[in-house]
């Protein structure tokens, strides 16, 4: 029987990673909207949290496959405990995130989106390097972190909306506010363009889609083609929904983070923002809280007024 990410395991990585990630706040309210703004964290997303988590203690070699974020964590990770980081990156990554892991010292393979997988187990067998994915065992516990800040922060929160790509977040999340929360609905956002999670949410079966049409998203940390075999036990058992949002959403919701919060969003890290703002987080009631995810864009979204306003901090 597969074992799950449980509460205790959140905290014992939240202990573990205490000193090295920051503290992020519960922002708003703002027309009805908390965010949690995880792009302030280190790396500028919160994949840092799972890979601090994971890589601690281990020695030698790590490899990774991402389209970015998850990479340029690893590399973080890898430099902070002093061992050597692969990277294998898609052709398509933003010339930002490759240039980001690069700096970070990790040797960065770059191939076609749809040879991730094959390059990354080539390398594998080749290195005998320990494998970091972004949905592993540690990485889901420390990416829990994100959920037991929240409703630490704000205890009432009624929703909680995530991120999905290959289901890490999204389930490290869901273990940590039903461990201390239990009432808090948590659901799943993704693009239309890259709906595999709504489609194995929806049929109970996990549902991987072809690249050729999940890389049709300007989300690109959320392209991956099949959620985590292991993210997926947590999201069939813990989550309440997954929901989609088209791309004019995402941008629209990338215009709103700055104008409102003054908070620079990548498309991936603008979706959850998107499902309050289209209606598609369920019905209102107590406060909803949209994590946004990661900020690594060069520049505010097209369209965005440069004025903000203070919002309370939780």
């Amino acid at each position: 029987m597969t074992r799950l990410v449980t509460g205790a395991d959140v905290a014992r990585a939240a202990d573990r990673i205490r000193y090295s990630v920051r503290r992020t706040p519960v922002l708003g309210p703002v027309d009805g909207l908390w965010i949690k703004p995880e792009n302030r964290q280190r790396t500028g997303s919160f994949k840092v949290r799972g890979a601090l988590n994971a890589v601690a203690g281990l020695t030698g070699h790590v490899l990774a496959q991402s389209s970015g974020n998850h990479g340029r964590a690893v590399a973080y990770a890898a430099a902070r405990q002093g061992v050597k980081a692969t990277v294998v990156l898609p052709e398509t990554a933003p010339v930002l995130k490759v240039d980001a892991v690069r700096a970070l010292g990790a040797e960065v393979v770059v191939v076609p989106p749809g040879e991730r997988e094959s390059a990354t187990a080539e390398l594998l067998a080749r290195t005998g390097a320990t494998l970091i994915t972004s949905a592993d065992f540690a990485v889901i516990a420390g990416h829990g972190t994100v959920g037991a800040e929240i409703v630490t922060d704000l205890p009432n929160a009624g929703t909680v909306l995530v991120p999905v790509c290959n289901g890490g977040l999204l389930a490290g999340v869901a273990v940590a506010v039903k461990a201390y929360s239990p009432g808090t609905r948590v659901v799943g956002v993704e693009p239309e363009l890259a709906a595999d999670a709504a489609d194995s949410f929806r049929t109970g079966r996990l549902t991987r889609w072809p690249v050729s049409r999940t890389y049709r998203t300007i989300a690109d940390g959320l392209r991956a083609p099949v959620l985590g075999e292991l993210a997926w036990e947590h999201v069939k058992t813990l989550v309440d929904d997954v929901v989609t949002v088209d791309e004019e959403s995402i941008v629209a919701a990338q215009a709103f983070l700055f104008d409102r919060f003054g908070v620079v969003a990548e498309p991936s890290g603008a979706v959850a923002t998107a499902a309050h703002l289209t209606g598609r987080a369920g019905p209102p009631g107590r406060a909803t809280v949209a994590v946004v995810s990661g900020g690594n864009v060069a520049a505010p979204p097209l369209g965005a007024r440069r004025e903000q306003v203070s919002v309370e901090h939780g």
